[in-house]
């Protein structure tokens, strides 16, 4: 793997650790598109109850959690408020702290606040 200037900011350096990716899957990983992920991990979820995922209203929550993900890489894949604001095409600052407050649990749940020059995490949450 060729060491780039997000080598240290990286998400899948934070699955690594946590023994939820390797350099084979996400090899595997990334010969899929976007729908095809979503698609297995649906009926993966499904086969472990049983294929009745009825009353989880996937059809309203998939925006955020795509939103989730979103953020979640736009804040590891950057290093300060203004790259990641920018990559996400969030054009007013204000705006950007509020969707950073909004989904605050689940940057705290991934740690990602915890990254190196991510100060301006702390100070929003």
């Amino acid at each position: 793997m060729t060491r780039n200037k997000f080598s240290e900011y990286s998400f899948s350096k934070y699955l690594r650790s946590s023994n939820k990716s390797s350099d084979e899957f996400e090899f595997m990983l990334n010969q899929l598109t976007l729908e095809e992920i979503i698609a297995l991990k649906l009926e993966l979820s499904s086969k472990a109850v049983n294929g009745k995922l009825y009353g989880f209203n996937l059809w309203t929550k998939i925006p955020k959690i795509t939103k989730e993900g979103l953020l979640l890489f736009a804040v590891s894949a950057t290093t300060n408020i203004v790259e990641a604001q920018t990559l996400l095409g969030v054009s007013d600052l204000v705006a950007f702290k509020r969707i950073l407050y909004k989904y605050k649990d689940v940057l705290n749940y991934y740690k990602v606040t915890e990254l190196k020059n991510r100060k301006y995490l702390k100070n929003i949450l």
